[in-house]
């Protein structure tokens, strides 16, 4: 298997200054692209890539979003105020479970987590992605990217790198799904995309089309990736 997550991308009216928050915050560099700019992850840290869309204002959460962690209480303050002079938003915080709901320029939210959370313990500050979708998703992802399966517990799972660092997560809301209509999905890079696809499709994928040069897929739980060739 030669397949790699490149990056979680998100769509934004305006991609440069929502991916120069997130360069700012994690202390990572730009690649802007066509359409779009790529904020580059490592062997532990995911890459986020923001590309250029038409998004209408909804107050509605999106079906991923992103935890960074915090060492102690000032730590999470000090992210908290970096990300409001970076141009972030607060939206709210909960006193009882600690952390704070904040969005980036694009109005894609992320939580700064309270520093006890011990299911975050040496993550790296990009601690978390975390996703709606059933354990399904998470067994597929495991078997698609080869990542240790870290949490399997009732509708929670989640995955890790043997390298350590980012979680991706996936949990399943109470109630009737309510999400906003903007796009979030993983981007994939393969060596050989028809063997991978293949596979994929083995695996519980179903493909839903192309778009610039890559197939475009969704996992069992409904959430959409892209495999293109790097």
């Amino acid at each position: 298997m030669v397949l790699s997550l490149l990056a979680v991308s998100f769509e934004v009216e305006d991609p440069g200054p929502v991916a120069a928050f997130w360069a700012g915050m994690l202390d990572r560099d730009v690649v802007m692209e066509e359409g779009g700019a790529l904020v580059p992850g490592d062997d532990t840290q995911v890459g986020l890539r923001f590309v250029a869309a038409e998004v209408a204002a909804d107050n509605r959460p999106n079906r991923i979003h992103l935890h960074l962690t915090s060492s102690d209480l000032d730590d999470q303050r000090r992210s908290v105020t970096k990300a409001m002079q970076l141009g972030g938003r607060l939206i709210r915080e909960y006193a009882e479970e600690g952390h704070v709901v904040m969005a980036d320029p694009g109005r894609n939210e992320f939580c700064v987590i309270e520093p006890d959370a011990d299911f975050l313990d040496g993550t790296g500050y990009l601690g978390e992605v975390t996703c709606e979708g059933p354990p399904e998703s998470g067994h597929f992802w495991r078997d698609v990217l080869g990542w240790p399966l870290v949490w399997d517990r009732g509708v929670q799972t989640a995955i890790q790198s043997p390298a350590g660092g980012t979680k991706i997560s996936w949990d399943v809301r109470p109630g009737p799904p309510d999400y906003g209509s903007r796009r979030q999905w993983f981007d994939l890079v393969v060596a050989d995309r028809g063997a991978e696809a293949e596979r994929l499709i083995g695996l519980g994928a179903h493909p839903v089309g192309e778009a610039d040069g890559a197939v475009r897929m969704v996992d069992p739980g409904g959430n959409e990736f892209t495999l293109a060739v790097r």
